[in-house]
């Protein structure tokens, strides 16, 4: 019975780290194409609290539920998918703790735009670029994560 709750707890956490990531980059991006700065200040807004709230949540999860799995089921951290997976968790962490960075900080200047009726600055746009393709590697790190997780291959 251990087993399946911590499984159940286990996939649950990978599908709130791609669910929330893909919902995440999905507003962003609307709200930044629509170049209205109160769209994009209220948008980061709700992204930045949905990543602290489920992100960050799953984050702290996903290697609880995956040590106590591997304890319950006997494999070792010497198997070579599970090294291979906690390698690519530190390269999304290494991604994901700068966009909530740049969320936020895309957020304020937005807000900034909307108090003073400027336009978004520079600085947003550059921070929106980075935003963007540090995306790639840090959703792409869950996907293939994931794709361990199910497969478990011989490496």
């Amino acid at each position: 019975m251990a087993y399946f709750v911590l499984k159940y707890l286990h996939i649950l956490g990978a599908i709130t780290l791609l669910g929330t990531g893909a919902g995440i980059a999905f507003f962003m991006l609307m709200a930044h194409l629509s170049k209205d700065a109160a769209f994009i200040a209220r948008t980061a807004g709700v992204v930045v609290l949905a990543d602290y709230l489920f992100t960050a949540s799953a984050v702290i999860a996903q290697p609880v539920t995956g040590v106590l799995l591997l304890l319950e089921t006997g494999l070792g951290f010497d198997e070579g998918w599970v090294i291979a997976s906690l390698i690519l968790y530190g390269v999304a962490g290494a991604f994901w703790l700068p966009v909530v960075w740049m969320q936020t900080r895309m957020r304020d200047l937005a807000r900034t735009a909307v108090a003073t009726g400027g336009a978004l600055p520079p600085d947003y746009f550059r921070l929106f670029r980075l935003w963007f393709a540090f995306g790639f590697p840090g959703f792409g790190a869950v996907a293939i994560i994931l794709w361990l997780m199910i497969a478990k291959p011989a490496l």
